[in-house]
């Protein structure tokens, strides 16, 4: 079991990038990962898949909140996708492998696989695939996760050599109202914790006083936590997790 690099545990991690679209950066753009690196920062992605099985770096399953365009993101091709330009910047959708080229060992890279069919349960393996053949011979501090467990087991399987941890919250049923109960107190409980070979967690802010969170600090798992958008938030969320996911503002770097 690959263990998490100290790098994820000691920098905070921009969310998304270090974004802002009012300075031409918008989120999980080249713009942000550039400025997240000049600003000595590790970087959060996420990825979806393209129609023709290419990791791409966005985090909607539809494409009209953050670009001119509209519609599902899984019904492009990935060059269509790299032709459109996010909102706010001078670039198109990049591709996990572009950010790869860019990032190229020299930060910690975070990195969450979002849930495809939208019920937290067993995948087709389709984005997980591209995820391992695009890091392979990839040199640098890399993590994966997911909300979905099925996905993280499935990448056991495929990248065994990249440490993987699980994104959690409180599961709300407000939040979630298109996920049974029994799944929820399930993902809630992090039971699928051992099964994923999971060495971290990434929980969110607003639930860190969690029991099932505390049970899994107790047996060893390190703890991420998002998001993180004040030095307020911040100071509070430090006395329980190891590291921050952070946006809105500069986290301090370690001294």
């Amino acid at each position: 079991m690959s263990t998490l690099p100290q790098a994820f545990l000691t920098v905070p991690l921009a969310h998304r990038g270090l974004h802002d679209p009012a300075a031409g950066r918008p989120e999980n753009s080249r713009a942000a990962i550039r400025a997240a690196m000049d600003a000595g920062y590790g970087i959060e992605i996420d990825l979806q898949l393209s129609r023709d099985g290419r990791a791409m770096v966005f985090h909607d399953d539809v494409l009209d909140r953050v670009t001119p365009a509209t519609g599902p993101l899984a019904q492009r091709l990935a060059a269509e996708l790299q032709a459109i330009p996010l909102s706010g910047g001078q670039e198109g959708i990049p591709r996990l492998a572009d950010v790869l080229d860019l990032v190229d060992g020299k930060v910690p890279l975070l990195i969450e696989l979002k849930d495809q069919h939208g019920a937290m349960g067993p995948t087709d393996g389709a984005l997980e695939r591209a995820v391992a053949l695009d890091l392979q011979g990839y040199a640098g501090p890399v993590a994966l996760m997911s909300f979905n467990p099925h996905m993280v087991i499935t990448l056991a399987g495929l990248a065994p050599e990249w440490p993987r941890g699980l994104v959690t919250c409180a599961y709300r049923a407000a939040d979630w109202p298109l996920l049974p109960q029994a799944r929820r107190a399930a993902l809630r409980a992090i039971s699928d914790y051992a099964r994923a070979g999971a060495v971290f967690v990434s929980h969110a802010a607003d639930d860190l006083a969690s029991p099932h969170v505390a049970r899994r600090r107790a047996q060893g798992a390190k703890l991420l936590t998002w998001t993180i958008r004040s030095p307020r938030e911040e100071a509070v969320a430090r006395r329980v997790a190891d590291n921050i996911t952070f946006e809105g503002y500069l986290a301090p770097l370690p001294a």
